[in-house]
């Protein structure tokens, strides 16, 4: 299961990774990372098993699956093979939701003093390689807290920088390590299972361009609603009423750049640029395509 465990809340501790298993929030009684490539990755748990992990509490840069020896040492390279590295790709490009476990041997501020707690949702938001600290390519997945996710609280206070009433103003030259701040503004790309489906037909290959963005682990492609969905438009959440196209053509479809005519030709600054590719299983609703005409008729 992707996103939250019914009644389980953030914060709820568990004395044994057992009973985490057994309320649903990390099914594996071993394994950090919960999923698969194909679904995703349902939850990961924190606990101190990679010496390259920094927790943050709102932010965790977590060190996929791979490459150990008995005593925790990287003796080789990870890869993306890893169907637990895999799952977690796959949650960065569908913008799905991960649970987060903290164990007491995460060894930071933020792990409880003993057993397991639940800490909620976090999604990925970005991951790369890098030589980690035993020389071995590891990959790392950051991953940030949801805006309802709860901040855990830390056990220790972190250290801060040391500062002095008497100290002169120095000037302006930036910051080459910024500190984080919450943001009032973010663009979260959520996926939807309709969503998810149109995309795995057209195989991540835009709809109207035939860009296939191939990126290391997976490929990406953002499922659009035609007609948009809410007030006042209130477009379905349907097949039908949904494109696989790339980031580009996406943001030029929501803003009027393209439409489509019903024999399902693109057009762009009035002109023809092509048609909307189509697959068998997927049949295009043309009042959707309608209404969206009509919307940015000018």
């Amino acid at each position: 299961m992707i996103g939250d465990v019914p009644n389980v809340e953030a914060g709820q501790e568990f004395s044994t990774r057992r009973q985490a298993h057994e309320a649903g929030v990390h099914r594996p009684l071993q394994a950090g990372i919960c999923g698969t490539k194909k679904t995703g990755a349902e939850s990961i748990v924190v606990s101190g098993g990679y010496k390259d992990d920094e927790d943050y509490g709102d932010v965790i840069v977590y060190t996929g699956h791979g490459g150990q020896d008995g005593a925790g040492n990287q003796v080789s390279d990870q890869t993306l093979d890893d169907p637990g590295n895999a799952a977690l790709v796959t949650s960065y490009l569908e913008g799905l939701p991960v649970r987060v476990l903290r164990g007491y041997q995460a060894g930071t501020p933020y792990a409880p003093a003993s057993g397991y707690r639940y800490d909620g949702l976090y999604r990925v938001t970005n991951y790369g390689s890098k030589l980690g600290i035993d020389g071995r390519l590891i990959w790392q997945f950051r991953l940030e807290a949801y805006d309802d996710t709860p901040t855990p609280q830390a056990t220790q206070q972190p250290e801060l920088p040391n500062t002095t009433a008497e100290s002169e103003p120095a000037a302006v030259t930036g910051n080459e390590t910024p500190e984080r701040v919450t943001s009032t503004v973010q663009r979260i790309v959520r996926s939807s299972a309709v969503k998810r489906q149109v995309k795995e037909w057209h195989d991540n290959r835009c709809q109207i361009c035939d860009l296939r963005i191939e990126v290391p682990g997976g490929s990406y492609s953002e499922g659009a609603h035609i007609r948009a969905l809410g007030a006042p438009h209130n477009g379905p959440d349907t097949t039908g009423n949904v494109l696989c196209l790339c980031p580009n053509c996406h943001v030029m479809l929501d803003a009027g750049a393209i439409v489509i005519e019903d024999d399902l030709t693109v057009i762009r600054g009035g002109q023809p640029a092509g048609t909307v590719r189509t697959d068998p299983r997927h049949t295009i609703d043309l009042e959707c395509v309608r209404h969206h005409r009509e919307r940015w008729r000018q």
